[in-house]
């Protein structure tokens, strides 16, 4: 029984061994059809995807092909049409060659007619010089035998007369064009001056020592004068300038000479009244504010000026300054209006006469540059200019120029003198300074009789605006020492009697004249 049981037992497990196997053969067999399956899928996918490649390859390459053929298209395009431009400049030189070459032919040809005229002219010449000899030497037989001179004494004495009234004729000459030439001069300078103030426009005076400053309302001004005046204190204190608050409706005014720091006060105040915050600290800060604010517009003043003109070069400082003579005034004329009028009328002269033009600018705009400090610095408006010039590496023509605008030394150049007749022009035209036609007038003939009621003046002109006094004294009373001693004497006159802007000069003139007519 047992035996038996071992046995199917043995034969049931053979059996499943068998099925087992066959089984795991035929899952063999189906894994080696499925994977020759998925590799012939592979091959095919690999297949479509090469020619799938090969196809984008063969279009690339088409385009890229067709990129490069119109590439060298449009390089033969361009090199025919240069070659065409080429043939095309060639053809017209060659054109203007034989053109030339026809001019040339012309040219020759007129030249060779020239050359026979001139020959016969020569001829022409020749022969009438032959005839004047001989009736030279038929004269001058005619002579002899009339006055029974020698040939040589003849000679001698024609010469001689001949001489005398070349000389007569010369010194005629002389004088007519000496005439011609100093009525000329006169023209061209009229001409000159005429032109470069007809080209320049001008402003009439405008400025003046008061500033008025709008208010929301009245009670802004309790809040700028401040508890027991405290704020009113300060601003005066930190500004220099005098604030007059009277019963004018929503105004107050700023008063001072100094225009650059009524103009500080002036930012400084209608800041305040816009912030709205009126105390002490509050007030030094918004007047250290306007301060920084008027430099920065200064600068910007000046920038603007220079390149008005067309200047170059000038150093930043000196561009500052000139900004600073926007807020100062001479009898009520803004300088820096001024001196770019002094500029642009130098500018036309010197172009008229030739002279450098943006030299003859330079030096008109910086003639007046001691302005800008001569409220802060000792001397005359012109010593400080000349010194800033000579410190800022200025060249020497407008060195020489701002110290000889006023007459104080003499001028080296052209544009010395240029720049000073625009400055009396500027200076002189109606409407310029505040000063009044009548007292204009009144200071001139103030001049004119101081001069004249010295003994021995002849007569007196004042001249360039009244900044010069020229005096002719009669020869036959006054030497040259005592010349010396009347224009001390009238100089202390004009100092001691008379008001007067900047400098004047006093020229004493002591003249001989040898006179005599002809009848």
């Amino acid at each position: 029984m047992d035996f038996m049981s071992i046995a199917f037992a043995i034969l049931a497990l053979v059996i499943g061994l068998v099925i087992g196997f066959g089984l795991a053969a035929a899952r063999h067999k189906k894994n080696i059809e499925n994977a020759k399956e998925n590799a012939e899928n592979i091959v095919d996918d690999a297949i479509k995807q090469a020619q799938i490649l090969k196809r984008e390859a063969l279009f690339e390459a088409k385009e890229e092909n067709l990129k490069y053929r119109n590439d060298i298209e449009t390089e033969l395009k361009e090199r025919r049409f240069e070659v065409s431009r080429s043939e095309n400049r060639l053809i017209q030189k060659e054109e203007s060659l034989d053109q030339k070459s026809n001019n040339l032919d012309q040219r020759e040809l007129h030249l060779e007619k020239r050359e026979e005229a001139y020959q016969t002219r020569v001829e022409q010449l020749e022969t009438r010089e032959k005839a004047v000899e001989k009736l030279v030497g038929q004269q001058e037989a005619e002579l002899e035998r009339i006055a029974a001179l020698s040939r040589d004494d003849a000679r001698q004495q024609i010469l001689a007369q001949t001489e005398q009234g070349l000389q007569q004729e010369m010194a005629i000459m002389v004088r007519d064009a000496e005439q011609e030439a100093k009525n000329q001069a006169d023209r061209n300078a009229k001409n000159i001056i005429m032109s470069a103030i007809q080209r320049t426009s001008t402003d009439l005076v405008t400025d003046n020592t008061v500033s008025v400053v709008q208010l929301p309302n009245d009670e802004m001004k309790g809040r700028i004068i401040g508890r027991e005046g405290r704020n009113i204190r300060t601003f005066e204190s930190l500004t220099g300038m005098d604030l007059i608050i009277d019963d004018t409706p929503e105004t107050v005014v700023l008063s001072g000479f100094d225009p650059i720091r009524r103009q500080i006060a002036k930012i400084a105040l209608e800041k305040l009244i816009q912030d709205g915050r009126i105390h002490p600290a509050r007030i030094e800060d918004i007047v250290e504010r306007a301060r920084k604010e008027m430099d920065e517009k200064i600068r910007e003043v000046g920038e603007e000026a220079v390149f008005e003109l067309g200047l170059h070069n000038l150093h930043p400082d000196v561009i500052k300054m000139v900004g600073r003579l926007a807020y100062r005034t001479s009898y009520g004329q803004n300088v820096l209006k001024h001196s770019i009028e002094v500029a642009k009328l130098a500018g036309f002269m010197a172009n008229e006469l030739g002279e450098d033009v943006n030299m003859a600018k330079r030096a008109g705009l910086l003639h007046d540059l001691g302005k800008a400090l001569d409220h802060e610095v000792e001397g005359t408006h012109v010593e400080i200019g000349t010194e800033i010039a000579k410190r800022y590496r200025e060249p020497e023509v407008v060195v020489n120029a701002i110290a000889a605008h006023h007459g104080d030394v003499q001028p080296s150049s052209a544009i010395a003198v240029i720049v000073a007749a625009a400055d009396a022009f500027s200076a002189a035209r109606p409407g310029a300074r505040s000063e009044s036609l009548e007292n204009y007038i009144r200071r001139l003939q103030q001049l004119e009789e101081i001069s004249n009621s010295f003994d021995g003046v002849s007569h007196s002109y004042a001249i360039q605006a009244g900044r010069e006094i020229r005096v002719m004294v009669k020869p036959d009373k006054i030497d040259d020492v005592r010349a010396v001693k009347v224009a001390h004497d009238i100089k202390q006159r004009i100092e001691n009697e008379m008001t007067y802007p900047g400098n004047i000069k006093v020229t004493v003139i002591r003249e001989t004249r040898a006179v005599d007519y002809a009848k």
